[in-house]
């Protein structure tokens, strides 16, 4: 695994990762995580959750979720998508997230920084932030919080699979594979898919 910074601002900052799930998905909403990790934390399979197997991000997210100083996860449907655009709705998402943000004894937590995996951000309150283009493989806060979007997400289309069979979400978790698109031209859309993108390749 890559070996990460553990802090931006070397623990000056309480910081705050975010990163996002399922942003060029057919179907279901955009997930995002918001994460803040405890002082020199360190895990030897910690890294961007798109270089982990399902099975190491489930490990992960265990660790993550017991061991954060605090750890929120928010989502943006597939209708707001379709109202406000992707990116937007991606953004939302971090919004929700990060305010969420509570501690194991349920107090509310307000990061001081907040690290963004990507190039854009829009200002959450007035709590400064830095882009980070392939964050969630540089910062330890930035790949927790790939690790819960991606693990919370993929639970969600799988037990949408089970509400919407035909379309392969347990396997492909609404993500533009062939067999995707093949099925919504059989089947047609569901409520769930995204109308304002290209579902099919004709």
């Amino acid at each position: 695994m890559s070996v990460l910074f553990s802090s931006y601002t070397n623990g000056k900052s309480i910081e705050c990762g975010c990163d996002e799930a399922g942003r060029g998905c057919l179907a279901g909403p955009v997930v995002a995580a918001a994460v803040i990790l405890p002082d020199g934390f360190e895990n030897r399979l910690l890294d961007d959750s798109k270089k982990l197997t399902a099975r190491q991000r489930e490990q992960m997210r265990t660790v993550i979720e017991k061991e954060a100083v605090a750890w929120a996860v928010a989502e943006t449907s597939a209708e707001e998508i379709d109202r406000i655009n992707i990116l937007q709705a991606s953004i939302k998402a971090m919004h929700k997230a990060i305010s969420s943000l509570k501690t194991r004894d349920g107090i509310a937590i307000v990061p001081q920084l907040i690290l963004v995996d990507g190039n854009r951000f829009v200002d959450y309150k007035d709590i400064p932030h830095v882009c980070i283009v392939k964050g969630d493989a540089k910062y330890a806060s930035i790949a927790a919080a790939s690790i819960l979007a991606k693990t919370h997400r993929d639970e969600l289309m799988s037990r949408l699979a089970c509400e919407y069979p035909g379309y392969g979400w347990e396997k492909n978790m609404a993500y533009p594979t062939k067999a995707h698109r093949q099925a919504i031209k059989a089947l047609g859309a569901t409520p769930l898919h995204r109308k304002s993108f290209k579902l099919t390749e004709d």
